[in-house]
């Protein structure tokens, strides 16, 4: 465990999952037909299944990011999130980039999966995350439509450059995106004036686990402040189909070391400690 000092528990941190099917990857919609979605078989539940089991093995409340699409086929699975100690979120109905949609398709996705997540869990539904983070400085009117659509938190923004996501600028820490929502940046660490990765997702398959571990030391220990961390439960999936046609950026990016996901996270877990974003976060959002 990383402590802040000998007398304090370490620092909680944000551990969350984006339940979204290996199919419904943003990388991989030019090459799967949207309206082919219901004849794929679904590996979903057999992975989190294992995360389930995993975060009991190792005492850990998460925050579960759930796409609608899969809530609405699968409402056990959303209500054992709930059963479970879990928080659940939202990580929208369609799996629609933010950027790809219009103010009244984005009201409408955010506001339906909201309602949807509520009706089968029986609890409010406070947080957001967007599609391959997918708010930026050409669509910040998506704050307004989640202010508009009742939701607390947000975590849309990774404060990197990257060719598909980021606002490099944007603050690194939690910040009021508007007068009662929060956002909660993904995790990074400052170095050599520039903000550098550390909250999961490929980057945390891509590197040595060391650096991942490291970073959120960092974070931890210089900034003394939380990490959010994130993945999908396709990354505990190395035996998941092989989509054909993929150019080698793409099958790098969601096939490399998928082997290897499963025994990382549990280093990471045993590692640091863990929980749940409106937790790990509620000096924030009080």
């Amino acid at each position: 465990m990383i402590m802040e000092n000998s007398s304090a528990l370490p620092i909680a941190n944000a551990l969350t999952v984006d339940v979204e099917d290996y199919f419904q990857v943003s990388a991989l919609a030019p090459h799967i037909d949207r309206a082919d979605w219901q004849n794929i078989p679904c590996r979903v539940e057999r992975n989190m299944e294992l995360l389930f089991q995993m975060f009991k093995d190792n005492g850990v409340s998460a925050t579960f990011f759930v796409l609608g699409w899969i809530a609405e086929r699968y409402p056990a699975l959303v209500r054992r999130i709930v059963a479970e100690g879990h928080e659940l979120a939202s990580h929208g109905y369609a799996h629609l980039r933010a950027s790809d949609q219009s103010h009244e398709e984005f009201l409408e996705d955010i506001s339906h999966a909201k309602k949807l997540l509520e009706d089968i869990s029986g609890v409010e539904v406070r947080g957001y995350r967007a599609p391959s983070f997918s708010i930026s400085t050409k669509n910040l009117w998506a704050f307004d439509c989640l202010l508009a659509a009742g939701y607390r938190y947000s975590s849309s923004i990774y404060p990197v450059r990257h060719d598909h996501y980021g606002i490099p600028d944007a603050p690194r820490f939690p910040y009021a995106s508007r007068d009662g929502l929060l956002e909660i940046p993904i995790t990074t660490v400052r170095t050599l004036g520039r903000n550098l990765p550390a909250g999961g997702g490929g980057y945390f398959r891509f590197l040595p686990y060391r650096l991942s571990r490291l970073a959120i030391q960092e974070v931890n220990r210089r900034d003394r402040r939380p990490a959010i961390f994130y993945f999908h439960p396709w990354e505990v999936d190395p035996a998941q189909p092989r989509i054909e046609g993929v150019s080698l950026k793409t099958r790098f990016r969601h096939y490399v070391n998928l082997d290897k996901t499963e025994s990382r996270l549990r280093r990471l877990l045993s590692d640091f400690r863990w929980d749940r974003v409106d937790r790990a976060f509620q000096a924030n959002l009080a």
